[in-house]
């Protein structure tokens, strides 16, 4: 088991509050995303970095609780299971 921590943003106890960290790339399934935090606390951005289309969309979580890595990869695993194939687009 490895003791190396999982890359991803700083707990949330050890940044300033209202300060958005670096965005960082997740990839999920193949699929790359940039990950950005908005200016409040709990609210991202996740831009699809290898799509069809310059596309991506955003989270905002109750109360600017904070995201983990894998609750990033979940959403984006939901998020890509609405994308239609054909069109490389939200499905009608």
């Amino acid at each position: 088991m490895s003791t190396e921590p999982e890359p991803g943003l700083a707990p949330e106890h050890t940044r300033p509050r209202y300060a958005p960290v670096d965005p960082i790339v997740v990839t999920v399934d193949g699929q790359d995303f940039r990950v950005r935090e908005r200016e409040k606390p709990g609210e991202y951005d996740f831009d699809w970095l290898n799509g069809p289309h310059d596309y991506g969309f955003g989270i905002s979580r109750a109360a600017g609780a904070a995201m983990t890595v894998p609750e990033m990869k979940e959403a984006i695993r939901d998020f890509l299971a609405e994308i239609d194939p054909a069109t490389g687009y939200l499905k009608e």
